[in-house]
C-alpha cells in the first residue's frame, strides 16, 4: 500500500497542490479525505465491492467526472492568478480545509484504480470472508498509515518547496505549472476508462 500510494497520481497531484497553494493543513485535510475515501473502499471490499461496483457503475463515473472537473477548475485558477497570489499560506479556515477533505474524498471515491484495487487485488491478499473484528482493524489501521502517511509527506514536501522559491520570487511559474498539473490531472481523471 505504501508503493501504491507514493505512485504519482491524481491524488498526489491534488495533495501538492493544495499544500502548495494552501498551506500543510490544506494538504494534510486532502490527505485525511483520500483516507476516508480508501476506508470507504475498504468496508465496500469487506462487503463485496464488486457487486456494488457493478450495480453503481453509472455513480462512480459520475462521480470521476466530478472529481476531474474540480481539478480542472482548481487548476485554471491557479493559472489565473497569474502570480497575483502569494503564496503564502492563508490562515486555514473551516471552509478551506472541508473544501480540501471533500475534495480528497470525491476524488478517491472516482478513482478507477482505487476501486480496481479493492476490488480485485485486496481480495487476492485478503480473504475478506473470513476477517475477524481484529482483522478489520489492522486493516484500517495499514490504510490509515500508508495511504495517510505518504500523501502527508507529499503535503509537506510540496509547502517545503514552495517556501524556497517563495524566496527567489518565482510565485507566477509555480502556480502556472501546478495549475497545468492540476487541469492536466483532471483531464486525465475524465479520460479514465
Amino acid at each position: 500500500m505504501l508503493g501504491l500510494a507514493a505512485v504519482p497520481s491524481a491524488s498526489v497531484a491534488l495533495v501538492v497542490t493544495r499544500g502548495a497553494a494552501l498551506g500543510v493543513r490544506d494538504g494534510a485535510a486532502v490527505a485525511a479525505g483520500i483516507v476516508f475515501g480508501d476506508l470507504v473502499f475498504v468496508a465496500l471490499a469487506i462487503l463485496g465491492l464488486h457487486a456494488i461496483a457493478e450495480t453503481m457503475g453509472s455513480f462512480f463515473v459520475v462521480v470521476r467526472y466530478a472529481a476531474g472537473a474540480y481539478l480542472i477548475w482548481l487548476g485554471v485558477g491557479l493559472i489565473r492568478s497569474r502570480g497575483r497570489t502569494s503564496l503564502k499560506a492563508a490562515e486555514p479556515s473551516r471552509s478551506t480545509l472541508f473544501a480540501s477533505f471533500a475534495s480528497g474524498f470525491v476524488l478517491t471515491l472516482g478513482d478507477v484504480k482505487a476501486i480496481l484495487f479493492y476490488a480485485s487485488l485486496c481480495p487476492a491478499f485478503v480473504d475478506v470472508t473470513s476477517l475477524g473484528f481484529g482483522d478489520v482493524a489492522v486493516v484500517v489501521l495499514i490504510t490509515i498509515t500508508a495511504v495517510g502517511g505518504v500523501k502527508l509527506a507529499y503535503a509537506f514536501a510540496a509547502r517545503s518547496i514552495v517556501l524556497r522559491l517563495e524566496s527567489r520570487k518565482r510565485d507566477k511559474v509555480v502556480l502556472s505549472t501546478a495549475g497545468t498539473v492540476m487541469v492536466g490531472t483532471g483531464a486525465y481523471v475524465i479520460t479514465q476508462t
